[in-house]
């Protein structure tokens, strides 16, 4: 609680704390009620502990051999080795001065070493178990270390990396439990995997290819299949003729056999050939490398689209030890951290409840319940007479699966309610996934308050829209203020317990930016901002165990007691003839538009037919009652026998589909990741915006997605530097996910490379350095619309002082990896006469192979949200990609724009445009704005020449944000 009013929530918990320990002395009595006289024998695992103590006469660790139970959880492992270890009083100075916390589990797989990390799992259930029983092993081996503590080296690297990220990804203060660092240590997993298996070469110079085919305006373009090629060594070129069908290496085959006679002018020794080389495009860092055929590198498209000579320069390859990546302090953890077991080694029926540490979840049959507590309140609103209540909803995805709230009472300081709401549901029927959404709602009260409890039925207003609706007798049209969310069964599969006080998030004024709301509504963050921000105390049942949500027994029939789940004869029903019409309207309805029940009762009905038909998987998932145990293992069946799927040919929208926000189901959401994984780098950059935001819909920080994005970011460095930008972006600016983001962005940085991080922290400071400055510009001409020759000289001041006070000498353009920007041409540097008065500067280029003498020119722009202007430009690409491969070139020319922060950001410039305005306003003044003919008939007097420019970057442009090439 914030240190405000901690004290009578508080009370309000401990008042009632007899009565849950009664509550749990009733449960067991129960549940030793329903115990069989006959117990299921428990798996026993013969396990030789390794010590960290030494036995003094021969300086060998000292061993202890230990029948560990199946069942124990880790935690409990560590304590019967402390224990037996202390009864033989072996090393009491160390023993006896430590708790088992003080070490960490490790055990070898494949000469690498793993840790066992999560305390609360069945031991039984560890990936080591497994590993053994593969190997044949009696016995197994495990290493008790003292748990290491970080060095210096380590600490300032973990600095370094969340200056680049922006976050410090080690802040626990506001968490509720151990996902952050749970899921930090699981990532290495899949990092080390993908770094074992880069390619160093391959990844250092990291071609940017295409797998889509050559459209037909280019090959027009093409004579006989072939093109020309200009390379450079030194101030030297040779032009030679190779076939859009060779591979690099091909060509520089082609080049050596033309140069055999020129080897010493072009400055080629005589004792290299051509695998000593590498072609790289001039005045970029973009290769022509890999054996793909030259027609399939974008820059080789590029230039044929502009009808532009391919400019090439031969020289050495990069070295790949820059991108050598510092060595993990962590050890792996065991592969299957946070798996529960199975239903059949988790279950209490027919075993000794002494021996029962585990429960699990499908053993509970009682409804969900939550005791709201009370909530205090950080200030009193205006209106002394609002009354106040909470509502409790269980969602899955979008799906309301039950609903309860409070009794409205007066808006005070801080209010009280000490009262359980029971959910329709049962506790065996939460999925993984489900959350607790927590909303505060205040209102006008028109009639005397009652005391009670009312279900959703009874509440007029709409789900989590605090609408207007009637409630306990008082007439109140209701605003929602506040809302956190829980999620009911954590990142473990364990089912939460016991008390929270969770700080709640705000909901934006009419006058505050609420464009986010919705996906922000979603996330279980809660508020950072503990002194100033709403807080609501709520209590779950306490169980004597944990509780889990078992995973299925692969090869089980869906039911949880081995029956074929509800329905299986109906749903593998051939669908009638007369249907199948019915079932077409229904799939190609618009995902916008809600399904009726009637129609989610008929996809259900015949859910074998609709997994032939990959079009009718999104529409059959947001039929499936997530709130009914028997329907969502039927569903986990479905999908895994179903093979139509993966053979389906890619719909890159239907995947995306099922990552959106009504799909909170790990099963269908991995279904989704693996179709995207045949995804080329191409296509993963084109969609990259999307996958990002898609993140926000997962349930937990560590998914199929997360690791997706990862795997792909470690394999390209175009693909990493874009996906950095767009973390970086959204951790400055989406509050309510920047745990979640921040540590997939560690897990990136850490594998990145040594060389990928100097270019993030020169690209860093340099935004930086460009903000303040930006800020600094707009406060001394706040109060005007132009711009005074006084603002410029008091910029070029600024810029000068930063040019020579350490700023990076040059930088990768963030919108543009492949360009490298170098010194700010001072004098050509100006403040833009608009609103939020951007930058407009001009950077040499820093790359010395350059053929061109124009400057890099850059929007700085501090104010907007460019995300927006990010999506517009993504939503023309993908159109001109649609385009191209029905060969249609309508010469769009999208460019360079990207977010760098909270509001900020930059934009290319892009030279000789106009804006649609201005066209207009040329031909009939201020009015012309308003006629399309205008721009028309422009449009028919510029067709004798390129379209050039016809709309860029440029302060007051009203079309939508493209160019024409």
């Amino acid at each position: 609680m914030p240190s405000h009013k901690p004290c009578h929530i508080s009370a309000g918990v401990s008042v009632f704390r007899s009565t849950e320990r009664a509550e749990n002395r009733r449960r067991r009595r129960k549940m030793k009620a329903f115990t069989s006289t006959f117990s299921v024998a428990v798996d026993q695992i013969a396990v030789e502990f390794v010590l960290p103590t030494t036995t003094k006469s021969s300086r060998s660790p000292d061993t202890l051999l230990l029948e560990v139970a199946g069942n124990w959880t880790v935690e409990q492992v560590k304590a019967q080795v402390w224990l037996r270890v202390v009864a033989t009083n072996l090393c009491p100075e160390f023993y006896q001065k430590y708790s088992p916390d003080h070490c960490i589990l490790l055990y070898q797989k494949k000469g690498n070493w793993c840790e066992i990390y999560d305390k609360h799992q069945v031991f039984q259930t560890l990936d080591c178990v497994r590993y053994w029983k593969a190997l044949k092993k009696d016995v197994g081996k495990i290493h008790l270390a003292c748990r290491p503590q970080p060095s210096e080296e380590s600490t300032q690297y973990q600095r370094y990396l969340n200056y680049l990220i922006g976050y410090d990804v080690t802040d626990v203060s506001n968490v509720h439990d151990d996902e952050l660092e749970f899921t930090r240590r699981k990532l290495l997993t899949p990092r080390k995997i993908e770094l074992s298996d880069r390619d160093p070469k391959l990844y250092s110079m990291d071609p940017w290819i295409t797998s889509k085919p050559l459209p037909e305006y280019l090959l027009t373009k093409v004579t006989n299949s072939h093109i020309l090629l200009v390379i450079h060594r030194n101030k030297a070129s040779q032009t030679i003729k190779v076939s859009i069908d060779d591979t690099p290496v091909q060509v520089l085959q082609t080049f050596f056999t033309k140069i055999s006679n020129k080897r010493a002018l072009l400055g080629v020794p005589e004792d290299v050939c051509e695998a000593d080389y590498v072609l790289r495009v001039c005045g970029r860092e973009e290769y022509i490398y890999g054996n793909h055929p030259v027609r399939d590198f974008h820059w080789v498209r590029q230039c044929l689209k502009n009808g532009e000579e391919i400019h090439l320069v031969l020289e050495s390859a990069p070295n790949p030890g820059q991108d050598l990546v510092q060595r993990e302090d962590w050890a792996q953890v065991d592969d299957c951290t946070g798996v529960a077991g199975t239903h059949e080694q988790l279950t209490i029926d027919e075993k000794d409840h002494e021996r029962v540490f585990t429960i699990s979840l499908w053993d509970c049959h009682r409804k969900f319940r939550v005791k709201v507590l009370g909530i205090d309140i950080p200030a009193l609103p205006r209106n002394p007479e609002l009354i106040v209540y909470v509502e409790a909803s269980i969602f899955h995805g979008q799906q309301l699966l039950a609903q309860e709230r409070t009794s409205s009472k007066a808006f005070t300081e801080e209010v009280l309610w000490n009262a359980w709401l029971e959910f329709n549901i049962r506790i065996r029927d939460l999925p993984k996934g489900a959350r607790l959404s927590l909303q505060v709602s205040c209102g006008k009260a028109q009639t005397q308050i009652s005391k009670g409890t009312s279900s959703y039925q009874d509440n007029g207003g709409s789900p989590g829209e605090g609408g207007s609706g009637s409630h306990d007798g008082s007439k109140t049209k209701s605003r929602l203020l506040y809302y956190v969310n829980l999620l009911l069964v954590d990142h473990r599969s364990l089912l939460r317990q016991g008390e929270f006080i969770l700080h709640m998030w705000k909901m934006p004024e009419k006058t505050e930016d609420n464009s986010s709301v919705n996906a922000d509504k979603l996330t279980s963050a809660t508020n950072p901002d503990k002194a100033s921000s709403m807080a609501v105390a709520i209590l779950l049942d306490k169980y004597c165990y944990p509780v889990a949500l078992p995973k299925i027994r692969e090869g089980k029939a869906a039911g949880g007691d081995g029956r074929e789940a509800e329905g299986g004869e109906r749903g593998q029903r051939e669908m009638p003839n007369h249907l199948r019409k019915q079932f077409e309207v229904i799939v190609e309805t618009d995902p916008l538009h809600p399904l009726s029940q009637e129609d989610k009762e008929l996809l259900w009905h015949f859910r074998e037919e609709c997994m032939h038909h990959p079009r009718a998987y999104p529409k059959l998932l947001g039929s499936v009652l997530w709130g009914r145990q028997e329907a969502v293992l039927a569903t986990h069946r479905l999908l895994e026998r179903s093979s139509v799927w993966d053979r389906s040919v890619l719909d890159v929208g239907l995947a995306m589909q099922l990552l959106d926000c009504h799909y909170s189901d790990a099963h269908v959401r991995s279904m989704a990741v693996r179709k995207l994984e045949t995804l080329g780098d191409d296509d993963v950059l084109r969609y990259l915006l999307q996958l990002v935001q898609a993140v926000k819909f997962e349930p937990y920080h560590d998914s199929a997605l997360a690791r997706f994005l990862l795997k792909r970011a470690l394999r390209s460095k175009r693909i990493g530097h874009f996906l950095f930008w767009f973390l970086r972006s959204e951790i400055a600016q989406s509050i309510h996910y920047q745990q979640r983001y921040a540590v997939l962005q560690e897990a990136y940085l850490r594998g990145c490379g040594e060389d990928m991080l100097q270019d993030f922290r020169r690209q860093v400071e340099m935004t930086e350095a460009l903000q303040k400055v930006t800020r600094e510009i707009k406060a001394m001409s706040a109060e005007k619309y132009d711009v005074s020759a006084q603002v410029v000289f008091q910029l070029r001041q600024k810029l000068e002082n930063l040019q020579t006070s350490g700023l990076p000498e040059s930088f990768r353009v963030p919108y543009d990896p492949g360009l490298r920007a170098g010194a700010l041409v001072i004098e050509q540097c100006k403040v833009m006469a608009s609103k939020k008065r951007p930058l407009w500067l001009q950077f040499k280029r820093a790359d010395p192979t350059t053929l061109s003498s124009d400057t890099i020119g850059v929007i700085f722009k501090d104010g907007d949200d460019l995300r927006q202007d990010m999506l517009i430009l993504q939503i023309l690409l993908i159109m001109e990609s649609i385009w191209e491969e029905e060969s249609l070139d309508l010469s769009l020319l999208p460019y360079g724009c990207i977010s760098t922060g909270n509001k900020i950001g930059m934009i290319e410039i892009v030279k000789d445009a106009t804006t649609i305005a201005n066209i207009q306003q040329s031909v009939v003044g201020s009015t012309g704005a308003f006629k399309d003919e205008i721009l028309n008939q422009w449009l028919r007097d510029s067709s004798s020449r390129r379209w050039r420019g016809l709309c860029s970057p440029v302060e007051g442009t009203v079309w939508p944000p493209m160019c024409w090439g």
